[in-house]
């Protein structure tokens, strides 16, 4: 059995990279990605490998959830050629009291989340042909919460695109959805091991 310690090396589209290696509570790691901490040269290379497995879909649209989602939304978008994206916030905001929402819980975040629909930005989902994006899917939760999200603004999901996928979790919360996922690569959850973390990938 292989241990890791650190970091944790993966193939992300065209890219190698090493993610450091997180603990969820004393017997659990993740590694972890964060789109917001990588180079702009990263995300467009990503968001160009990630958009080339997309563009069959004939997305209309591209959508993600605040907030790692957003660099891969804007450069999948920008290399499909499309000048339009949607963000499904998490934070109320002033303009958001009357918005379509879902609640929804994350790996990496502590508590329940709600996912908000603007119903000013209807218009932009509904009857299209979306694309939902994200970095990583994991459990799945995320990404089924705003499925549920647009379908109730009128959209089309026609694909889901993520950089990572973890696990296999996120199949079963997914459901039929879980053949709409195309990705650039995928990485496992990690136990205690002796030395460091070994590879779970149920």
């Amino acid at each position: 059995m292989t241990t890791f310690t650190g970091r944790y090396p993966v193939m992300i589209g065209s890219q190698r990279i090493e993610l450091p290696l997180v603990a969820l509570y004393e017997s659990a790691a993740i590694a972890l990605l964060m789109t917001i901490d990588r180079g702009v040269g990263f995300m467009a290379t990503a968001g160009v490998d990630l958009a080339d497995r997309l563009r069959s879909l004939q997305p209309e649209i591209i959508a993600t959830n605040a907030t790692l989602g957003i660099p891969v939304a804007i450069e999948v978008s920008r290399a499909l050629g499309l000048d339009d994206y949607l963000v499904l916030q998490k934070t109320p905001k002033v303009h958001l009291g009357d918005a379509l929402v879902e609640s929804l819980e994350s790996i990496t975040t502590t508590g329940g989340q709600v996912l908000r629909l603007d119903r000013a930005r209807l218009d932009a989902v509904a009857g299209k042909r979306v694309v939902l994006v994200d970095d990583v899917v994991a459990t799945g939760g995320s990404i089924a919460a705003a499925c549920r999200l647009l379908r109730a603004g009128g959209a089309d999901v026609v694909g889901i695109g993520a950089l990572l996928v973890e696990g296999n979790a996120w199949h079963a919360a997914l459901g039929d959805d879980a053949e709409l996922v195309r990705s650039l690569g995928s990485i496992p959850g990690f136990v205690a091991a002796e030395g460091g973390w070994a590879e779970v990938w149920s």
